[in-house]
């Protein structure tokens, strides 16, 4: 998952939680809300009506009798005047339940004591819990209609901001390592951001980069020179040896010492010959411009390698149309690829074994080719590095030094060809080829 995903789904996530809260809690909000309101409300009725009582004295609203009680139509709203005793002092706001024309009705009333022609007169003032209630599922759906909105708006506004703050990094993402191939293209403007921390990130992945770069040039430039300079005095070493092994008067022992070292020879030229061939398709130094038959160039391997294939005793199975066509290629290097996929296939295979050779399209138009062989297999263990050079293999009792799926790979990857393996011990392996 990307960064920004996780980053907006974190967020979106807290606000959700903040918002739960926040929801399970709205109705004791709302009570305490309303509440203090018509506490507010009954406390403004109430200095209203003092100030009333100042002016036009207390019988403005007792008109000469000794108390006075009023309320609305509805009965949602009273004021009483009470004559009490001079000790009673209150100054309260709370429930209660009041009975007026023989209804029971809850209220939520103000009791205030104060004096008056040297008199202590009761007051209160009450409102319905009902009429306060009703205002309450109103209040809550006001409020979680804002609440809905404003975190809706949030995660947008903090979607962009983290878009915005990140792109930097996707950019050096894209930049500096979606390249998978060598070599890397260094020649690259710094990415733009205010983030010292990207900056920073950006500049030392593109030092590291260069000093890749560096390092594989000079192996690349090492492997080339070293194989090229090596071919020379094999090949003198080796006609010597042809010379010496021709002269006469030599014993049999001698010989048998100077053909061991002939084999040891022609395998180290072998080896060199395969580096030398690596280190050109790297540096790029073959055409590819050839459009070529796979048909006609397994009929040529298979040509080479059928006393191979006899000795085993493997039976071969090939399917592929003598239309199927691969464009922009090198042919000698298809034949290499070819080859040495074949040939370790025959190499690694069983007794009485097979090999099956398959061409087909794909759903997507690209071409496709499959060789599978019935042999040893590959542990799990060694996939991942059965193309690095000199990988070294011992399955039964058969020895490889790493070179002919190191070409493959070479080869695949100058060509652009998607190259993929599945092996399973004592049942075979597959290497499968995708020409784009």
């Amino acid at each position: 998952m990307k960064l920004s995903a996780k980053l907006t789904l974190f967020i979106t996530g807290s606000k959700l939680v903040i918002a739960l809260v926040f929801v399970t809690a709205l109705p004791i909000l709302v009570k305490e809300i309303a509440s203090n309101y018509t506490n507010y409300t009954l406390k403004q009725q109430r200095k209203k009506i003092l100030t009333i009582v100042k002016k036009n004295g207390l019988d403005y609203y007792l008109q000469g009798e000794q108390n006075y009680g009023s309320y609305t139509l509805l009965k949602e709203e009273f004021i009483a005047f009470l004559q009490v005793d001079s000790k009673l002092k209150l100054d309260t706001i709370k429930n209660s339940q009041r009975l007026i024309e023989g209804d029971t009705l809850n209220y939520r009333v103000l009791s205030y004591t104060f004096s008056n022609n040297h008199k202590n007169y009761l007051l209160e003032v009450g409102k319905t819990t009902t009429s306060i209630d009703q205002y309450n599922k109103a209040l809550q759906r006001f409020a979680l209609y804002g609440l809905v909105m404003l975190i809706v708006l949030t995660a947008l506004i903090d979607l962009i901001f983290i878009r915005t703050m990140i792109k930097p990094l996707a950019t050096i993402i894209r930049a500096r390592l979606s390249q998978k191939q060598f070599p890397f293209l260094l020649k690259q403007k710094p990415v733009k951001t205010s983030t010292t921390d990207f900056k920073y990130l950006d500049e030392s992945l593109t030092s590291l980069l260069s000093q890749i770069n560096e390092a594989f040039f000079k192996e690349r430039e090492f492997t080339s020179n070293a194989s090229h300079e090596l071919m020379t005095p094999i090949s003198i070493l080796q006609n010597k040896m042809e010379n010496f092994l021709a002269e006469e008067g030599l014993d049999e022992k001698q010989a048998i010492s100077v053909v061991e070292m002939m084999k040891t020879v022609d395998r180290l030229k072998k080896i060199t010959s395969s580096l030398l061939l690596i280190s050109r398709i790297e540096n790029e130094q073959y055409v590819k411009k050839e459009q070529v038959k796979p048909l006609q160039l397994f009929e040529e391997i298979l040509d080479d390698l059928k006393y191979r294939l006899e000795e085993k005793n493997i039976s071969l199975s090939m399917s592929i149309s003598k239309d199927d066509l691969i464009l922009d290629v090198n042919r000698d290097l298809m034949f290499q690829l070819f080859f040495n996929l074949v040939h370790n296939a025959i190499k690694f295979n069983t007794q009485n074994g097979s090999i099956s050779i398959e061409g087909s399209k794909m759903r997507d138009g690209r071409y496709q080719i499959q060789i599978h062989d019935s042999g040893i297999g590959i542990p799990e263990a060694d996939l991942p590095f059965i193309f690095d050079r000199f990988m070294k293999t011992n399955l039964n009792s058969q020895v490889g030094y790493g070179l002919g799926l190191a070409i493959v790979k070479s080869i695949t990857t100058y060509h652009h060809i998607e190259l993929s393996v599945d092996s399973e011990l004592d049942k075979g392996t597959t290497f499968t080829l995708v020409f784009s």
